[in-house]
């Protein structure tokens, strides 16, 4: 399933490329025809994310909810700005199965700053190309000059939006609805806290209070979407890495400090992941060459995710691989240790 870094690079993309142009709305499909009648003709004035949640505002109060799930995906054509990470995955947006990005060299002076890379950030995408990206059933998944615009539907469309430049088609998505301003209060309240979205510190302090009133593992806590949002399974295994946290300690027995720098570093790497467009949590690649590895390469740019097995980077043993909410725990017990409970703060 995407993680919030993705939700976040596709309103980016919707600001660049559709905010402020006129729509028309169809369903190729016929599944949500009622919807896009309502969002057909309108301007869009506004692309935002929450979380794992979209959201696309029209004129009228007319806003589409989108939550990708497990299938769902966004599909880019016409005269799109691509940057290297939407090249690599060919147009696609969503459920890219963690597709490496291939930057091909970096611009400016000589230094190396992993941080900076610019062809890997959305701050500095490539002029607009008229392309046909990928496409959901393009086997070759081939980045081709578009002849014809726009393109004609290819497979199951619940949602095409289309402007006089761009195209986007939406497939599979677990949500796809049009709410009302009221309705996406409602939505937001039950959400926890997304420090893209919210990067004070009520947030943080929400966060906090929210995982030690709770003596629910923090393994699970971080997967509760309505703890904080956009955490998938990637960067659960990876904040707890990185934090040395045993993912079975109840988070009423973590304190505030702990949890604050792990809400930090939760905001720390999400920054890099909707600036690159890939979840990258190792900080130890100090070399070029490492570093380009590392974002072509899932193995390359986890510590624990999917490694069961390998010897730990930190510490002794080995990474494991348990069953925690239904989904694939990696962890590495020798030094991920459980922390003692330590005093409220005061």
């Amino acid at each position: 399933m995407p993680e919030g870094h993705s939700i976040h690079r596709i309103a980016m993309q919707f600001r660049r490329n559709f905010v402020g142009d006129r729509v028309a709305a169809s369903s190729p499909q016929g599944r949500f025809a009622a919807g896009a009648a309502e969002l057909d003709g309108r301007r869009m004035i506004g692309a935002s994310a929450i979380g794992k949640h979209l959201l696309l505002e029209f004129e009228g109060d007319r806003i589409l909810h989108v939550h990708l799930g497990l299938y769902g995906a966004w599909d880019f054509a016409g005269e799109i700005e691509a940057d290297a990470t939407l090249a690599s995955a060919n147009g696609r947006m969503g459920q890219t199965n963690q597709r490496g990005t291939f930057v091909d060299q970096v611009a400016g002076d000589d230094a190396f700053v992993p941080d900076a890379l610019p062809e890997s950030s959305l701050n500095s995408m490539g002029a607009p190309r008229r392309t046909r990206l990928r496409m959901a059933e393009s086997e070759k998944g081939e980045d081709v000059e578009l002849v014809d615009f726009p393109p004609e539907p290819i497979g199951q469309v619940r949602l095409r939006l289309l402007t006089e430049r761009a195209v986007a088609d939406l497939r599979g998505p677990t949500a796809c609805e049009v709410f009302d301003p009221q309705q996406v209060a409602k939505l937001i309240t039950k959400l926890g806290p997304d420090p893209m979205h919210d990067s004070g510190k009520a947030a943080e302090d929400r966060f906090v209070a929210a995982v030690r009133k709770s003596a629910t593992p923090i393994g699970l806590q971080l997967m509760d979407q309505s703890v904080v949002a956009g955490i998938g399974n990637v960067y659960r295994a990876e904040l707890l890495f990185r934090a040395r946290l045993n993912p079975h300690t109840p988070g009423k027995d973590l304190s505030p400090q702990t949890l604050r720098k792990l809400w930090r570093d939760w905001a720390h790497l999400l920054e890099i992941g909707v600036r690159t467009g890939q979840m990258m949590t190792r900080d130890d690649l100090d070399t070029e060459e490492a570093y380009r590895r590392a974002m072509a390469s899932r193995e390359e740019r986890h510590y624990v995710y999917k490694r069961t097995g390998e010897r730990s980077p930190r510490g002794r043993g080995q990474v494991v691989m348990e069953e925690m909410g239904g989904r694939n725990l990696y962890w590495a017990p020798g030094w991920q240790t459980l922390p003692k409970p330590k005093p409220a703060e005061r």
